[in-house]
């Protein structure tokens, strides 16, 4: 299916030359002089390398046909990740290179969207928020409030991230999973 350039977005697949790649970021660039363009940073699906191209915001691009599905996430072994899908309990295995920096976000029965080319999934969506466990973070101050500068903390995934003064080592926190930004503490 043909699309124009300025309409592509990270997650999207595109068939270029008979080779399927998954868009890593995708900018739409206006400057004052010239022809507005779209700069797409993309990764070729068969073999990880990774391009950078530039396209006039109304050139035709290819959109390869996409199927999202809700998996849930089994578990990691030496073949790659395992995912279970929700409607007809099918497995699938995923290799590292497609779940990138999303690995240190999923955790057993986690439900996210795979998206399928021809059986093999090409990306991962999860799901925006985490609930994860503060392992490592300096003491609580006692009267520092919650509006001031936050401190540095290991989660329980292994990702560091930035927690208010009044969040101790223990305490559970949800993040988001694009960035590992502290939004609040867990409800549970």
């Amino acid at each position: 299916m043909k699309v124009i350039a300025s309409s592509i977005r990270k997650g999207n697949v595109i068939d270029q030359d008979g080779k399927l790649y998954v868009v890593l970021s995708a900018e739409n660039i206006h400057p004052g002089k010239g022809t507005p363009v779209s700069q797409i940073e993309m990764r070729r699906i068969s073999d990880g390398v990774k391009i950078s191209e530039r396209y006039k915001t109304t050139d035709q691009v290819e959109k390869a046909t996409i199927e999202d599905h809700n998996f849930n996430f089994l578990y990691k072994d030496a073949d790659g990740f395992h995912f279970m899908n929700n409607e007809n309990y099918d497995q699938i295995q995923v290799q590292k290179d497609v779940i990138g920096d999303a690995e240190p976000y999923l955790q057993e029965n986690m439900t996210v969207k795979l998206s399928l080319h021809d059986l093999a999934a090409v990306a991962i969506t999860l799901p925006q928020r985490v609930t994860l466990e503060v392992v490592e973070t300096e003491p609580v101050t006692k009267g520092q409030t919650a509006s001031s500068s936050y401190k540095p903390a290991i989660l329980s995934n292994g990702i560091r991230s930035a927690v208010p003064p009044h969040v101790g080592t223990g305490t559970r926190i949800v993040v988001l999973t694009e960035d590992g930004s502290y939004v609040e503490r867990a409800k549970d």
